[in-house]
């Protein structure tokens, strides 16, 4: 009996040991995760998914996502951050550095995109992942083209589809950004070129511009 209960204490300590060593999730960690999930929730629920064990399928992939994109992002920010501080003052060897390191993260985000892609693709249909991809960036890509749509209603088909194609590649872009500000750049770098495009097609953006948000406010007073 005795030499049974020290075998025990020693298996129990070992168990102890181990648990011991194993690292816990920080306060910052768990918040993270409940940022991402309830973010996510949101996105399937627009997706009207009866089947809750595939909503909880659905919804973990793109928890992971987030999560995924956040690990890239935040390895290449704390390498930026250690060639800085042994650099010093040679910024320029700092940035020779760092381009190494973004031109890795710009690869492991196109592979991660596409696997990404891939589980969407298995559990949903190309609305549902339209609408995935359009929760990821608050919604831009629709409300811009609309926007457009709006300010310039005499727009030809294919101007249209000019403009939704960049807006769509944009869109493609901003699912992978780090931020809510980094996801709006993209948009707001591809409104730049759509803006280019019309202006040589001979529409007066400004005078467009103008036009447009006097019949907003009309619009608002017959409310």
């Amino acid at each position: 009996m005795k030499k049974y209960t020290i075998v025990l204490m020693i298996f129990l300590g070992g168990v102890m040991n181990t648990f011991a060593q194993t690292p816990q999730p920080t306060a910052r960690q768990d918040n993270y995760t409940q940022v991402i999930t309830q973010r996510s929730n949101k996105i399937v629920t627009a997706l009207n998914i009866s089947d809750s064990v595939k909503f909880k399928r659905v919804r973990d992939i793109i928890v992971d996502q987030y999560r995924n994109l956040n690990d890239i992002y935040n390895d290449r920010n704390a390498k930026s951050k250690q060639i800085k501080e042994q650099a010093g003052n040679d910024k320029a060897a700092a940035n020779t550095q760092i381009a190494v390191i973004d031109s890795n993260v710009s690869k492991r985000l196109k592979a991660l995109h596409v696997i990404y892609l891939t589980k969407l693709n298995k559990e949903l249909d190309n609305n549902q992942i339209d609408k995935v991809k359009d929760g990821m960036t608050y919604n831009v890509y629709p409300i811009t083209y609309a926007a457009y749509q709006d300010e310039l209603p005499n727009l030809t088909e294919a101007q249209k589809a000019k403009i939704n194609g960049w807006l769509l590649e944009a869109r493609e872009n901003a699912i992978d950004a780090e931020s809510s500000e980094k996801k709006h750049a993209w948009f707001g770098k591809f409104k730049g070129r759509i803006n280019n495009y019309l202006s040589a097609q001979g529409y007066d953006m400004k005078k467009a511009g103008e036009e447009w948000q006097k019949r907003i406010k009309e619009r608002n007073v017959k409310k």
